[in-house]
């Protein structure tokens, strides 16, 4: 059986990229695409408009190739890309609205991922609204502080812990509503 270092073959890959190789930078985009769009389709409803900002990030990502400096994971390093770039998306179209009330409830729901299916949860946080969204998103899909979030998103800390909070509920509420339709009692 023989052994293959794939690190070794991605950093030779990013290598060649960084040289312009355009096979390279094509097999880099085959390989990592299909989780990068599912990372913007997290952030951004429109799957045509997701996969617009998967591309241009991925325009980034080749353009600063030069920066990765091979400490951490390549696809983690990406992944920010990709996030940073939704979260320009949604700014430029002025669509994000934050509440600044920072009061928020510590919740002790059961995991609200382990009641639904993947399409049912994707299509309930998709019906939140975007600030509620994104750092829903953030939180709990990225798994980032809410220090860094209220960093990244030019919020304070509280407004990022009430944003998830109230997305929290409003995802509850909507659970409720389908078990209860589900259950005929609606």
């Amino acid at each position: 059986m023989k052994v293959v270092n794939l690190h070794h073959e991605e950093k030779k890959l990013i290598e060649q990229a960084l040289a312009n190789n355009r096979h390279a930078q094509h097999q880099l985009y085959t390989q990592f695409s299909p989780k990068m769009l599912g990372v913007c389709r997290q952030y951004i409803k429109d799957l045509q408009l997701a996969e617009d900002v998967m591309i241009t990030a991925f325009m980034k990502v080749f353009t600063n190739l030069q920066n990765f400096e091979h400490k951490g994971s390549f696809e983690g390093w990406i992944r920010r890309i990709m996030i940073n770039e939704c979260i320009s998306f949604i700014r430029a179209k002025k669509e994000v609205k934050f509440m600044d009330d920072e009061s928020f409830v510590e919740d002790s729901h059961n995991s609200i991922e382990s009641q639904l299916s993947l399409d049912d949860l994707q299509f309930l946080i998709d019906n939140l609204p975007e600030g509620y969204k994104m750092v829903f998103n953030l939180y709990v899909i990225e798994g980032f502080k809410h220090q860094e979030i209220a960093k990244m998103l030019g919020i304070t800390e509280g407004t990022s812990k009430s944003q998830l909070s109230r997305a929290r509920e409003m995802l509850q509420t909507q659970i409720q509503k389908l078990k209860n339709y589900s259950y005929g009692t609606e």
